[in-house]
């Protein structure tokens, strides 16, 4: 058990080889932070410790992460506001000194580039980029709903995008629900439902042509007030990520297994039958699917 400092809205502990980070669940705290819980970030992958002030009489302590060690932000690209940084500490004003106590130690245990004497991040082997995930993506089956659809992705292996009757674009009824192997994936983008055309799209590996537009895209799903908020759709793109980094280091996949290819033309032939799909469409699709066998 580590040094504890106790901030708004989280819990930092000091251990020696990592800091851990738990978060309330308080109706006050970001709904990210509930979701996220706790968080146990080895000290590799930090890049530096940061003090400044914050608003309203708080000082802010933050530990800044390296580039490509946390799925998590690497997901988010930046687009997080300040309130839902998960590696930001506030601390009333009162507790500076503590704060720059700790800051100190842990800019000890990085190293001397870990951070200027100001609180500045500078240059140094703790800013390289991470060359695999250090901090563990979130963890379980994930799943959220989107304004077209339900996205839901079982933890290991599979995505998979269910169209709805209300929102779906015409190209995603015809291509129908889709199913995704992490294997056949090299990455995600999310775009932040808290702005214009926030979207979670999956990059498929061969780079196929795609729709410009991620509601005319069946690789992807959109955000609409009150769909796809960020305490879901966020770790859900943290987890895909991870998975996607992880299926490079395992076996090839096998084969679909057959229930689920079943299930699949089935789903496919109800289309087919409420004219949602052409003759020409659900032949080709049918034999596309019968091929993962």
């Amino acid at each position: 058990m580590g040094d504890v400092l106790a901030g708004i809205h989280a819990t930092w502990e000091f251990e020696s080889d990592a800091l851990v980070i738990r978060f309330d669940r308080g109706n006050r705290a970001p709904r990210l932070f509930g979701v996220l819980r706790e968080r146990r970030v080895p000290h590799e992958a930090l890049a530096s410790m940061t003090l400044s002030p914050g608003k309203r009489g708080t000082v802010v302590l933050h530990a800044v992460p390296r580039p490509g060690a946390d799925p998590l932000m690497e997901a988010a690209a930046g687009q997080l506001p300040e309130a839902c940084d998960p590696y930001r500490l506030v601390l009333p004003a009162d507790r500076e000194t503590l704060a720059e106590y700790y800051r100190d130690e842990l800019q000890t245990v990085l190293g001397p580039g870990a951070a200027a004497p100001s609180g500045d991040p500078a240059d140094g082997l703790g800013a390289e980029p991470a060359e695999r995930f250090l901090v563990a993506p979130p963890q379980g089956p994930q799943s959220f709903k989107a304004y077209d659809g339900k996205a839901r992705f079982d933890g290991q292996s599979e995505v998979s995008f269910r169209w709805s009757w209300t929102g779906a674009s015409s190209e995603k009824w015809k291509a129908g629900d889709q199913f995704f192997h992490v294997r056949d994936l090299c990455g995600v983008e999310w775009r932040s439902p808290d702005v214009l055309d926030g979207h979670l799209r999956l990059v498929p590996r061969g780079g196929e042509p795609r729709a410009s537009q991620p509601d005319h895209d069946p690789a992807s799903v959109v955000f609409g007030l009150g769909y796809g908020p960020v305490h879901l759709s966020l770790p859900f793109a943290a987890a895909v990520l991870a998975a996607i980094r992880t299926s490079d280091r395992v076996p090839a996949r096998t084969a679909a297994a057959p229930g689920a290819v079943a299930e699949r033309i089935r789903h496919l032939g109800e289309l087919h039958q409420a004219g949602l799909v052409t003759d020409e469409e659900f032949s080709a699709k049918k034999a596309e699917l019968l091929a993962e066998l």
